[in-house]
Parts: C-alpha cells; structure tokens; sequence
C-alpha cells in the first residue's frame, strides 16, 4: 500500500469517527497537527496528461487545496504528500486577528456541507512568512497561491493599504495571488466585488505597491450569490484591469437556492454548492471567450465533478469539505479518474478539455 493509501485506511476506520466526534473547528486544528507531523515522503509523479502550464507556473496536476483549510500556512508539504497539484494558502491577514466568536464552523453531514463564519482568524503575515520562507529553501514540488484579506477592524478606506501591505510583504513568496473580496463573514467586504470598487481597489493597490511585489499573477475570488449581469460587469472589469484569473467561488449564505436549512449564521461549502459553481465557471468562461484563466472551487468530492467543472471552463480546480468527508486519498482517486476520463474522450491533456460544455 501506499502511504497515502495508509494514511486513508486510517482515516476511514478510526480517525474519522473520532474527528467527527469532536467540535468541528477542534477536529479542523487537529487535523493540520496531524498533517504537519506526517514523516516527508514523495508522492508518485503525475502523468504528463494531468500536467497544465498557467501563468508560466508548471501544474503537475489541476487538483488544487482550496483556501480556508490551511490558513497560517502550516502544514504545506502534508497537502503535497497527499498529492495536490497546488495548495492555496489563506485567507491570511496583515496583522494577527482572532476572527469571529466561537462555534463558528458547523457540518451537515446528511448534505456532505460546512457552515464557517469564521471571520479570518489569522496570526498574520509576519507569522506566515518564515514558513513559507522555509519550504522554499527546502524546496517544494508544488506551486503555492497565497489568499490575502484585509483586518476585520480597518475601515473602508485602508482596505486597499492592506492588501498592498500583504502584496508588499509575502507576494515574493507566492507563486499566485488571490485577493478575497467574497467571504461573507467579513461585514462589508462583499461591497468590493462592485466594479466601481473592484477599480478603486486594484488602482490603489497597484500605486502603494512597489515594482518587486507585483511580479505575481493575482486573481480574484469572487462570490456564488452574485446575479448574472453583476458577475458578467465583475468580467469585464477583470478584463480590463488585467486581473489574471478568477476563483469561482466562494461559500455562499443564499442557502435556500441550493436547498439547505440550519439555524447556524454564516457561508455554506460542498456539495450543495456543485451545480452552482459550475453554473458560474460556464458564464464565466462563456462571457470572457475563455479570455481569463478560472479556478473553479465549490463541492468537488469525485473525479467526475473536477472534469465536468473542467469541460464547463475551468483550468483548475481545488477542493476542501469533500477532503473531510472523502478522507486523504480523495485527491488520488480524482487524478487517477480525471487520467481515465482523459483517455476515453480522447483528450491528451486537460488544458484540451477546458470549456468544451460551454
């Protein structure tokens, strides 16, 4: 058996059960020790079909940890032993931040689903760099996206300081960039998806920000509760800002759309949300002609789901809640399924497949 394999087995007949009984949030926090703890061991190399070249950045494979798993950054090389193509590290904030009372996370087993108002707990950048630091001096195999927020306490007008402050101190370090405009657990932070404002933002940004840091591809994660003429405007401000991909998406609180009721606040995740993240990634791909790059997250939990949000326009994708219900192997067994539903449509390489549905 594999190590992964083992670790899996593990997952499924013990540990499961036992993160499960626990507060979700404390099972979150056990899991990343666990992770960080694991003994390095190099995961079987991709085939070259799964390989994908964005950005000039070498994807051996489209699987990619989505944000919000790991935020401080401390188990990167657990989520490359576990064979991710690319981990997206975040959301971290400028300075430490604590983030929303607790309980704040919650699951819905029965739809396989998370409830987070977490808020961005963060020790902050200064706490997140020397890891990072330290991984890429040991060398890392797989491309690292920092996810960046502003403080739950600076107002309106130093949101965009924020953002060129973490830019400024931890975009070297990244291989992409994605600014967080979406999470619903911020109070206000959703208006600067607007065009307006998504303008104001990246203009400021870019002024405060010295040439150095902004050598980065930086994308923009954006909301799944947005209406079709809002998110086609938010595309064609991309576009002409030179933003150069978007998230699609993040969690959303429009929980009655996709048939999910708890009396528990916050952003829903998993598989409730699948069918509408690819609804998303298709009018984004659709509107754009494919002009911008999508990384397409929300309720991927089999190989089938990565291809179809693949076909529908997305070059990758990444993956959390399904990792939690699915167990560790749930990465291998998507690439494994995605090599198979390759060769059978005929396709020598994803970057093939991308928005043949649209």
């Amino acid at each position: 058996m594999s190590p992964v394999s083992i670790i899996d087995a593990i997952y499924r007949l013990f540990l499961k059960r036992c993160l499960f009984g626990c507060d979700a949030e404390r099972a979150h926090r056990m899991t990343l020790r666990m992770l960080a703890a694991i003994p390095a061991f190099t995961p079987p190399r991709d085939g070259p079909e799964l390989g994908i070249k964005l950005w000039g950045i070498d994807f051996p494979n489209p699987i990619g940890l989505a944000a919000g798993m790991d935020k401080d950054a401390v188990a990167i090389r657990g989520w490359e032993m576990l064979g991710f193509g690319f981990a997206e590290l975040g959301t971290i904030t400028p300075r430490p931040q604590a983030g929303n009372e607790i309980p704040r996370i919650w699951r819905v087993p029965e739809r396989r689903a998370l409830i987070n108002r977490l808020g961005f707990p963060s020790k902050g950048m200064e706490a997140v760099a020397p890891r990072i630091k330290r991984i890429r001096k040991a060398g890392i195999s797989i491309p690292l996206a920092l996810n960046f927020g502003p403080n739950s306490d600076t107002p309106p007008e130093g949101i965009a300081a924020d953002y060129s402050a973490l830019i400024e101190r931890l975009g070297p370090l990244a291989d992409f960039i994605v600014i967080n405009v979406s999470s619903p657990n911020t109070p206000g932070l959703r208006t600067w998806e607007s065009p307006e404002k998504m303008s104001e933002l990246f203009a400021a940004v870019r002024e405060h920000t010295s040439e150095s840091a902004r050598g980065r591809p930086v994308l923009l994660k954006i909301s799944p509760d947005l209406e079709r003429n809002d998110l086609f405007r938010i595309c064609e401000t991309a576009l002409a800002l030179g933003i150069e991909g978007i998230v699609a998406c993040n969690t959303t609180v429009a929980r009655e759309v996709v048939g999910v009721s708890s009396p528990h606040p916050g952003g829903l995740s998993g598989r409730p949300i699948l069918i509408r993240t690819r609804e998303l990634i298709r009018d984004i791909y659709t509107h754009t002609r494919g002009q911008i790059p999508i990384i397409g997250v929300g309720g991927i939990a089999s190989a089938e789901d990565a291809w179809l949000h693949i076909r529908a326009g997305a070059s990758l994708v990444e993956l959390y809640t399904g990792l939690i219900y699915e167990g560790p192997a749930l990465v291998a067994r998507i690439k494994s399924g995605l090599a198979d539903l390759l060769r059978s449509g005929g396709f020598r390489s994803i970057s093939e497949a991308v928005g043949i549905d649209r």
